[in-house]
């Protein structure tokens, strides 16, 4: 259980196919890229650590990321593990988990270059979308600094819970707010 890549039903939206965006399965030989990419989602928070090297800073990271890798390879049954392309070249992913009634985003994360740019919004919206086609909620966890909170909540997502450095979201079926569980 777990090591399989569960298959992706999620489609790119046409506007992100056109400007060069495509989805395609991880594999092994994108561990040293999804490395870079983990280590990029940590730099602010690294920066205040005075004290450390490089070096105790690379270390870190890849401790972190083999440690996340190993809970989501392990732990997450039914999660398909997308890399996010753009012509041709690595920059994000996509772990997408079909749970009953909610499709979970375990994590989405591009690289430095590419955000900013509506990509992460357009995914968003078309994963709104791919969660009501299936009848379901769409629902993230996400960490109480990233500034891509204002984003969630301006496309509907709700707190349904509060777990210490992250808050559990979910843009309910009908755009309704959804009772605390």
């Amino acid at each position: 259980m777990g090591m399989i890549d569960a298959p992706s039903a999620f489609q790119l939206p046409a506007a992100l196919l056109a400007q060069g965006y495509t989805l395609r399965p991880e594999t092994e030989d994108d561990v040293p890229f999804l490395l870079r990419l983990y280590g990029s989602t940590r730099e602010e928070e690294l920066a205040q650590a005075q004290g450390w090297s490089a070096e105790m800073k690379q270390a870190f990271i890849a401790q972190q990321f083999q440690a996340q890798r190993h809970h989501y390879k392990t732990q997450i049954p039914n999660c398909s593990y997308q890399v996010i392309e753009r012509d041709g070249a690595p920059v994000g992913r996509l772990y997408l988990e079909e749970r009953v009634t909610q499709l979970h985003i375990t994590d989405i994360a591009l690289m430095p270059e590419a955000r900013g740019q509506g990509v992460g919004q357009a995914m968003l919206e078309a994963l709104i979308e791919s969660a009501r086609a299936r009848g379901k909620a769409l629902g993230i966890f996400v960490e109480k600094f990233n500034p891509a909170l204002r984003l969630y909540r301006r496309l509907g997502f709700v707190e349904i819970q509060d777990a210490e450095v992250y808050l559990e979201m979910e843009r309910p079926l009908d755009g309704a707010a959804a009772p605390v569980s």
